[in-house]
């Protein structure tokens, strides 16, 4: 996998671990948390290329900068020719804009699989949901070297900023960590940074009524979750669990390693997943929304014990768009499928709502 045999050495993980520091102290310091992924980690950036304990710690590559800057921008190439380098790896932040896998494939090819890759793509003009071309998301979900990320907030991409370089340079797992970043302002979302990094944590508190459907988003399409939560509330009495998930294939990818090791498993404990630990076995029906194509949700189908939809970008016909209308209506139409509410008020939702 790394073509560049890059050596992580006691270095690496102590410039991972000051990074974190770092970031974990930009927390605490009272910088702005309702700012956007790509405002959040470009700042973050910014603070460690300034910061002493860091300055000189990390790689940074820019592909889309005019000219490299000084300081800790770099270019992938020297790493292919410079023996010192790759004899004492340090975390990696390239900075890109790549709408298609196979600019994505090259550039990670560059850096032996390496780094943690920042795409700044879904704030530009597109023809392509989110930004990215149809293949980019099948690319990331099916490369197993790959951790794809979709924050919704500032504060999910610093979670999964510091949680990046603990798993890959202080623990030294292989691979590497993607995130597409957007450019939209926050909006009162509450970040639990433990669990953001795992793939998905509660965004809405219990309330005293057992909820009656959840919701699952991430990235931009969380805040339509939160709203169709909302409208159906307060224009049926529906209670509904929201979920912030930032990686839909984190999830499905630790739920079938944990299905797979209790199939084999031979007198050891059994373990369950992140997946598993929030969603338990409740029948309750579930809606996961993505702004990429259906499938990316569609993934913890097999691991959801209650009736399961997945939307996506190509879950309507071509001339709609997903929003919360559209979720709130998936959402009655599950109800209505275990006959939890009738039929009828379904109707009356694509009259309210108009949609038919």
């Amino acid at each position: 996998m790394d073509s560049l045999r890059l050596q992580r050495t006691a270095k690496t993980g102590s410039a991972a671990q000051a990074c974190i520091e770092c970031i974990d102290q930009s927390h605490l310091t009272g910088v702005v948390t309702q700012r956007s992924p790509l405002f959040t980690v470009v700042d973050l950036i910014k603070r460690l290329e300034s910061d002493q304990r860091t300055r000189g710690q990390f790689w940074k590559i820019n592909d889309g900068a005019p000219e490299l800057a000084t300081g800790t921008a770099i270019s992938a190439w020297p790493l292919w020719f410079s023996e010192p380098a790759r004899n004492d790896e340090r975390p990696l932040f390239y900075m890109t804009q790549s709408a298609t896998s196979a600019h994505l494939s090259m550039l990670t090819s560059q850096t032996g699989q390496r780094g943690i890759i920042l795409n700044d793509i879904e704030s530009s003009p597109s023809r392509w949901a989110k930004g990215a071309h149809p293949w980019l998301p099948l690319w990331l979900a099916s490369n197993r070297h790959c951790i794809p990320f979709d924050p919704a907030t500032g504060d999910e991409a610093r979670a999964i900023l510091a949680g990046a370089l603990d798993e890959l340079y202080v623990q030294g797992a292989p691979g590497f960590c993607y995130m597409t970043l957007h450019d939209e302002t926050g909006d009162g979302v509450v970040c639990d940074r433990t669990q953001a990094f795992l793939g998905m944590y509660r965004v809405n508190p219990p309330t005293p009524h057992a909820q009656q459907v959840r919701l699952l988003g991430a990235g931009l399409m969380l805040r339509e979750v939160q709203a169709a939560a909302q409208m159906l509330h307060d224009d049926w009495g529906i209670t509904a669990e929201v979920w912030s998930c930032p990686s839909y294939t984190k999830l499905a990818r630790e739920a079938e390693r944990e299905s797979r090791r209790k199939r084999l498993l031979r007198g050891e404990a059994p373990r369950t997943s992140h997946l598993q630990d929030c969603l338990g076995d409740s029948k309750t029906p579930v809606v996961a929304v993505t702004g990429y194509a259906e499938f990316v949700a569609a993934q913890l189908a097999a691991h959801v014990r209650g009736p399961f939809t997945a939307l996506g970008a190509d879950s309507l016909e071509p001339r709609q768009r997903l929003d919360r209308h559209w979720i709130a209506i998936t959402a009655l139409r599950e109800l209505a499928n275990i006959e939890q509410i009738s039929t009828l008020l379904v109707s009356n939702a694509l009259n309210r709502y108009r949609l038919v």
